[in-house]
């Protein structure tokens, strides 16, 4: 029950966050884009809280995606995550005595990202970018047991290694070469800075 309501709580005050984006963005003088605005080779590095329902807990992430045009206002992304976290197992036997052992697993998300800019249609000012995105891809995972625990190895409730996400997010642009994004999804939100060559 306490993980669902944090994960409610996260979720509200990320919408709301995001809202003060769209708030600050329309408030602003609207300026026209370029028709073929590129989104496009852009580095995107960012810090962030996941909040996976197996875990039992909020969990810090990083994560990195390179963006790709791939038509008007799409791009894909190659991206690669990273968290970790630690848990403990109830485990005894005859030999061993009943306690609670820990062990540590180490998760690596990557895949490709889709996003679909909405700039035009909202008219968004130039500084500001906002779209709607889905994340498909595996994770890959590492769990090392602590050193006196001799029972199964295999983690109970870990997840799935198909990764999906989806995403809502905005990108304030410094200057023509960097901005701040915020990236919301279903399963890690992240700020961070996006780099564009």
């Amino acid at each position: 029950m306490q993980i669902k309501s944090s994960k409610k709580t996260i979720l509200k005050s990320s919408i709301c966050l995001f809202l003060v984006f769209l708030s600050l963005n329309a408030s602003a003088n609207p300026v026209s884009k370029p028709v073929n605005r590129s989104y496009g080779n852009t580095l995107n590095i960012g810090l962030g809280i996941g909040y996976y329902g197996y875990v039992g807990h909020n969990t810090p992430v990083i994560h990195a995606n390179y963006e790709f045009d791939v038509a008007k206002n799409f791009t894909l992304a190659p991206f690669i995550s990273m968290y970790t976290y630690k848990k403990y197992y109830y485990w005894g036997g005859p030999n061993h005595p009943y306690q609670d052992y820990s062990y540590v697993q180490t998760v690596i998300p990557m895949g490709v990202k889709g996003s679909y800019y909405f700039d035009d249609i909202l008219k968004a000012n130039s500084k500001w970018d906002f779209y709607l995105a889905g994340s498909l891809g595996f994770a890959l995972r590492r769990t090392k047991w602590q050193n006196t625990y001799y029972g199964d190895t295999k983690v109970i409730n870990e997840g799935s290694n198909l990764y999906l996400d989806a995403h809502i997010g905005s990108e304030y642009h410094i200057n023509s070469k960097a901005g701040l994004f915020l990236d919301l999804s279903t399963g890690v939100s992240t700020f961070g800075v996006a780099v564009h060559f």
